[in-house]
């Protein structure tokens, strides 16, 4: 399954985006009200998302001003990658989508697509108030 969220114009720079995304800790101020327990390093993050699971994520690469990748962690019920693309637009302006990739079964996918769009698309538009 794939997911990837539209554009979000993000009135900052595109090494400032970088910079913010590449602290897990900062994610929390990106999540829904349905996101609870959370617990954070710099590096990687648990959370439940009530009435469904617990999760886990990690970064593992990061490229300046471009790039975080992202794999789900020990807790996370699927396997995922979770990229989160930075285009500069200008010295005041950048662009960020976040990419979601898994090998989800034809059943499950059928039962958490929808609430997965939606959980990313609400952290593409949530990080644009953030700046």
């Amino acid at each position: 399954m794939t997911i990837e969220t539209p554009k979000s114009d993000i009135p900052a720079p595109a090494e400032k985006v970088f910079t913010y995304l590449s602290d897990m800790s900062n994610y929390r101020n990106l999540m829904p009200d349905q996101v609870i327990n959370w617990q954070s390093t710099a590096d990687e993050c648990t959370f439940t998302i009530k009435g469904m699971a617990t999760i886990g994520m990690k970064i593992v690469e990061r490229i300046p001003d471009h790039e975080i990748k992202i794999v789900s962690g020990e807790k996370s019920p699927v396997k995922f990658d979770l990229r989160c693309h930075i285009e500069a637009i200008s010295e005041k302006s950048s662009t960020a989508h976040l990419f979601f990739e898994s090998d989800i079964n034809p059943f499950l996918k059928m039962m958490v697509e929808k609430p997965l769009e939606n959980f990313f698309n609400y952290l593409a538009e949530k990080l644009k108030t953030v700046f």
